[in-house]
C-alpha cells in the first residue's frame, strides 16, 4: 500500500477472485511512476476484499489485503476527496455479490470516480451503473456481455471514459487508462515522462481497438476481402446470404467464391460458419445462457443443428465444453473454497 500525502489523490483497489495480476500491476505502475516524476506522494492506493483475507490473482499470486468491503462501508463518510474505486477482475466473469453492487451504488451517489478492469465491468453493470454509458469489455466477454446487458453502450476498445465511470478491456490498457487520469491531473508532460521511463513509445487514445486491425490478424491486405469478413462480424445472429453483400463490394458470387478460396483457402460460407461458432464458443466458455440461446444467438435455427455442426469443428458438444470448463475453473481456481476453509478454521 501507498499512502498519500495530505490532498493527494486516493484509490482503492477491490480485488475479485481471480483477479488478472497484469492488470492491476500496470495500473500501480502508473500511480507509482507519477509519484516519482512528481517527486512526491501524489497518489495513494490500498487494496481492499470481500474479507478483508488477501486476494489470489489468477496466476496464484496472492496480494495482501488493507481492508474489506464492511470496512469501506464503516469508512464512506470520512472528510477529504471521495477515494477513486477501481474494480479489478479477469478473465472469469464475477459471480454475484449483492453486497458489492449496493457498496458501488453507495460510492457512485457519493459521487466517487469508478472504475472497472477485465472482468470487473461485470460488476459496474450488474449494479446499473452502465446504463446508457460507453464501457470498455474485452472482446472474449463481449458476446456473453452485450447479450446480458443490452443497456450498456459496450464497445470492444481499449478502455472507455463516460464521465465518471472508466472501464478498461485489462492486458496492458489499465497503464493507458490511469496514464488519461494522471494527464488530467499532473498534465501532459507529466505522463510524456512516465511514457520515457516505462519505454512506452505510444500512449493509446480512449476509444481505441483492442484486438489487431483484420489486415494483421488474418495476413491480408485485400480491401473487398477485408469489407466482406467485417459484412459477416458485424452479421452473426442473423447471417447474410452472399448475394446480399455483393452489392457493397461490386463482387459477383462466383467472384466472392474464388477470393476466398485464393485469400483463405475456404469458401466464404465456410469462414462465415466458423466466425459464428467462434461466437459461439466464446459464449459456451464465458456465459451462463442456455445452450439454445447461444445457438439462436449465433445464427443457427435449431439446437441440433449447432450441436452438430459444433461438434463437427471443435470435436465436443457445446454441453461438454461448457461441463470442461466448469470443471478446469473448479480445479484451478476453487478460489472461493479455499476462502470459506480459511473462514471456517
Amino acid at each position: 500500500m501507498q499512502q498519500a500525502s495530505m490532498g493527494a489523490r486516493h484509490f482503492i483497489f477491490y480485488l475479485l477472485d481471480g483477479f488478472a495480476l497484469h492488470g492491476f500491476s500496470a495500473a500501480i505502475e502508473a500511480l507509482r511512476l507519477a509519484n516519482d516524476v512528481a517527486g512526491r506522494p501524489v497518489y495513494g492506493w490500498q487494496s481492499v476484499t470481500a474479507d478483508g483475507h488477501p486476494a489470489v490473482s489468477s496466476c496464484g499470486t496472492r496480494i495482501a489485503a488493507t481492508g474489506s468491503l464492511v470496512d469501506e462501508r464503516g469508512r464512506m463518510h470520512r472528510g477529504g476527496e471521495p477515494p477513486f474505486v477501481v474494480v479489478c477482475g479477469g478473465r472469469a466473469k464475477p459471480p454475484d455479490d449483492r453486497a458489492l453492487d449496493a457498496w458501488l451504488r453507495l460510492c457512485a451517489r457519493s459521487h466517487r470516480p469508478l472504475a472497472a478492469l477485465a472482468g470487473g465491468v461485470y460488476c459496474l453493470a450488474r449494479a446499473g451503473l452502465l446504463d446508457e454509458r460507453r464501457c470498455a469489455v474485452h472482446w472474449e466477454h463481449f458476446p456473453d456481455f452485450s447479450e446480458r446487458y443490452v443497456a450498456a453502450k459496450a464497445h470492444q476498445t481499449a478502455f472507455e471514459i463516460d464521465g465518471s465511470i472508466y472501464t478498461c478491456a485489462g492486458g496492458n490498457a489499465p497503464f493507458d487508462m490511469f496514464l488519461r487520469i494522471i494527464e488530467t491531473d499532473l498534465g501532459r508532460d507529466v505522463t510524456n515522462r512516465i511514457c520515457e521511463t516505462a519505454l512506452c513509445e505510444r500512449l493509446r487514445e480512449t476509444g481505441e481497438r483492442q484486438r489487431l486491425p483484420l489486415q494483421a490478424r488474418l495476413g491480408i491486405d485485400n480491401p473487398l476481402l477485408i469489407r466482406i469478413i467485417e459484412q459477416m462480424q458485424a452479421n452473426l445472429a442473423e447471417p447474410l446470404k452472399l448475394a446480399d453483400m455483393s452489392p457493397a463490394t461490386g463482387l459477383s458470387r462466383r467472384q466472392m467464391e474464388r477470393l476466398f478460396r485464393r485469400e483463405m483457402g475456404r469458401t466464404p460460407a465456410r469462414y462465415y460458419l466458423e466466425l459464428r461458432l467462434e461466437r459461439a464458443h466464446l459464449l459456451l466458455l464465458t456465459s451462463s445462457l442456455p445452450v439454445i440461446e447461444i445457438a439462436v444467438a449465433c445464427g443457427f435455427s435449431t439446437a441440433s443443428h449447432f450441436s452438430r455442426t459444433y461438434r463437427e469443428r471443435y470435436g465436443i458438444t457445446p454441453l461438454r465444453t461448457r461441463i470442461a470448463e466448469m470443471e478446469r475453473l473448479h480445479k484451478g481456481g476453487g478460489l472461493r473454497m479455499e476462502k470459506e476453509e480459511r473462514r471456517v478454521a
